[in-house]
């Protein structure tokens, strides 16, 4: 069984596969069309989702759902990272690698999958990356890793806060299947990534008043996500 860095970089090798794109984009096709019947999504602008060049995702993270509703919104593939154990049954393992997910140890400061991120935004992906780590609960923003800010300093992505309303009542964790409910997507303003001084690598300092910035423009876009899921 693969594990560790070989079993990133298989993933990273399925994932460039133009077959792989191709099964994106059918999965895609068929969750847009599942969404309706079972949800009452609503959305204000997405038009962000689509710009092109390297994009750090940035949503709030309240259920399994999460990943795949704002991956539904944007015509772009949208790469993620995965926990590790989704890759250690071979025809799952191969359909993850083929929608774009990057297996990380849960739990762990990986920088391996990290710097994986980096190279697929080196390249001019999309991706998501939840500045809050796990699964919280209610509109309050949690405490933000930095992993969204050193992305986005390392390779010079914008970054997309993103705020998600009524997912967290669709599928409780710890649930199977999917709530009929109202959600609200709403991407926020697209951050310039922090830049060093004259040339100089982005100081910690730096990245901490990155990521500060990003948990205020999350903060805004939640808001106004949890307004637009009860209208």
């Amino acid at each position: 069984m693969l594990v560790g860095a070989e079993l990133r970089e298989t993933a990273l090798a399925r994932g460039d596969r133009r077959s792989s794109l191709a099964i994106y984009r059918v999965a895609r096709g068929i969750l847009r069309r599942a969404i309706n019947p079972w949800l009452r999504l609503r959305s204000e602008n997405t038009a962000v989702l689509d710009l092109p060049g390297p994009t750090v995702l940035a949503p709030v993270h309240r259920s399994n759902l999460d990943s795949a509703l704002v991956a539904a919104l944007s015509n772009r593939r949208i790469r993620a990272l995965g926990k590790e154990s989704l890759f250690t049954t071979p025809g799952v393992s191969y359909i993850c690698a083929a929608l774009g997910a990057i297996p990380v140890r849960r739990g762990q400061a990986d920088r391996d999958a990290l710097k994986a991120a980096k190279a697929l935004l080196d390249a001019g992906e999309s991706m998501i990356v939840f500045p809050e780590g796990s699964r919280q609960a209610g509109p309050v923003v949690g405490e933000l890793f930095d992993g969204a800010a050193w992305l986005a300093a390392r390779t010079g992505a914008r970054v997309i806060p993103i705020g998600i309303a009524g997912t967290e009542a669709a599928m409780p964790e710890g649930t199977k299947f999917i709530h009929r409910s109202t959600v609200a997507i709403v991407p926020g303003d697209p951050l310039s990534a922090p830049t060093g001084a004259d040339g100089a690598r982005v100081s910690r300092s730096q990245l901490q008043a990155f990521t500060s910035e990003l948990q205020a423009g999350l903060q805004t876009a939640q808001d106004r996500a949890e307004r637009l899921a009860r209208e």
